[in-house]
């Protein structure tokens, strides 16, 4: 077992505070306990309602509701969980003192982390990477922003175990450490709320290879519109891979039509040949391939050993997922769609959309983008749902060109109804909202499995 001795020191003698309480805030507070049970702890969290009943622990001390996040700077430390926000925090918090378990993990596991993150694709990447490693018998685990808290996974490590960690922006935010191996798949502008501006967000994305070392890896993006000039920006000097589908110096991935090339300084080293592969369909896809390939290349996998491990992937929920056929009409659910170019990347992956969902709730982000991706590749039916469905079409009105055949409307069971009235045989209903999902859902996946169990029951 590789044991957590680091994290224990930074954690032994110390006043802390854990900063929210949902999944990775109670896996905190248990691994604290498990090493040190005397040690007074208080919990902090904006739920005034948030159930306690089952943590009968004298040492520990809650902190509920409104002014919770006050006096912070009264603790050695400030375990953050991703969900916290310092944005009304009216008074200046010591950096040094907030900590989170990303931050401690990268700091403690460094050498054995293979970070992802990106605003999209990475739990898709993240998983394909573990997918591949795991189908070769290498001794790997999958942890972080895919819902498996860091703290959760130490007991099942060793020396020798990868771990393939997903990384989101607000995991990344104030991080002191990078990943031995780290991908960044795109920028583009997401959690605005959280970040108030788009060069907050990127910065706090940059910091996967901010403290890498030369020989440390990094694999990133080079046909984003932002990756490059942040390399440019920041002058990072580290071994790396570049992919997308033109030819960059170094060593690069580069995608022309189903062939995946990796070339170092224009020599070819090898190719993967994707034609036939239908597992992860669209354009978008490809990167994330590129990217997972260039990672276990840099493992030691082999050619087959890659090319087996992505023959027997089976892609994500949520993620362009093929719901079923239903009176000659295909569903596909991608529920995981909060910006527009998540949602441009469906409509032209899937090719044959009759009837597309949009909206949800409104975080501010642009939508011109989507709107003239629509009018110049127009989609007969088109129903908008929430704040941001709303602003959407009031903005779309401006410009002109409206769909044939759309509606306003909140109630899942009445799009999925129009749905079903509207759309032709043998084309497809598209679930692809480019908004965040919390106007009315607790989440992306509550609003995906209840549109899959809407689509099935409305055909009984």
């Amino acid at each position: 077992m590789a044991l957590p001795d680091y994290i224990i020191d930074k954690i032994k003698g110390k006043k802390i505070v854990i900063l929210g309480f949902g999944k990775e805030g109670i896996s905190t507070y248990r691994f604290i306990r498990k090493y040190f049970p005397e040690m007074p702890l208080t919990v902090a969290d904006s739920n005034a309602n948030l159930r306690t009943d089952e943590f009968d622990d004298p040492r520990l001390t809650f902190v509920k509701g409104e002014g919770y996040d006050q006096n912070l700077n009264d603790y050695d430390l400030i375990f953050k969980t991703p969900g916290i926000s310092f944005n009304k925090v009216n008074y200046w918090i010591e950096t040094e003192r907030i900590t989170s378990q990303t931050n401690l993990f990268l700091e403690a596991y460094h050498p054995q982390v293979i970070g992802v993150t990106g605003t999209k694709g990475k739990s898709t990447t993240s998983s394909l990477i573990y997918h591949i490693l795991h189908s070769t018998g290498r001794d790997v685990l999958l942890a972080g922003n895919i819902g498996v808290p860091f703290f959760d996974i130490i007991d099942r490590m060793t020396d020798q175990t990868l771990v393939v960690a997903e990384l989101s922006a607000h995991q990344l935010e104030f991080v002191q450490a990078s990943p031995d191996c780290a991908v960044l798949l795109n920028l583009y502008q997401e959690h605005l709320d959280h970040f108030n501006s788009f060069n907050n967000y990127q910065i706090a994305k940059m910091n996967i290879t901010k403290f890498q070392k030369y020989e440390d890896f990094f694999v990133y993006n080079g046909d984003d519109e932002h990756i490059p000039e942040l390399m440019k920006r920041f002058e990072y000097n580290r071994t790396r891979c570049i992919f997308g589908t033109k030819v960059y110096n170094g060593l690069v991935a580069c995608c022309t039509g189903d062939v995946i090339h990796f070339t170092l300084n224009g020599h070819v080293e090898d190719e993967y040949d994707l034609n036939g592969y239908h597992n992860l369909p669209g354009t978008h896809n490809y990167y994330n391939i590129m990217a997972a390939i260039a990672v276990c290349r840099n493992k030691g996998l082999t050619h087959d050993e890659i090319m087996s491990g992505l023959r027997t992937f089976k892609g994500l929920p949520n993620r362009i997922e093929f719901v079923g056929k239903y009176h000659d009409i295909s569903f596909y659910n991608d529920s995981i769609s909060t910006i527009p170019e998540a949602t441009i990347a469906a409509v032209k992956a899937l090719r044959h959309v009759d009837t597309l969902i949009v909206g949800g709730y409104d975080r501010g982000i642009e939508y011109q983008l989507l709107i003239d991706f629509l009018r110049e590749n127009p989609i007969p039916n088109i129903a908008f749902t929430g704040p941001a469905g709303r602003r959407i079409l009031k903005e779309w009105q401006e410009k002109g060109n409206l769909p044939e055949n759309y509606i306003v409307e909140d109630d899942f069971k009445k799009i999925v109804a129009f749905a079903y009235e509207k759309t032709s045989e043998n084309r497809i209903v598209l679930l692809s909202p480019a908004a965040a999902s919390y106007d009315q859902f607790k989440n992306f996946e509550e609003r995906g499995k209840i549109f899959k169990e809407l689509v099935i029951r409305s055909q009984e």
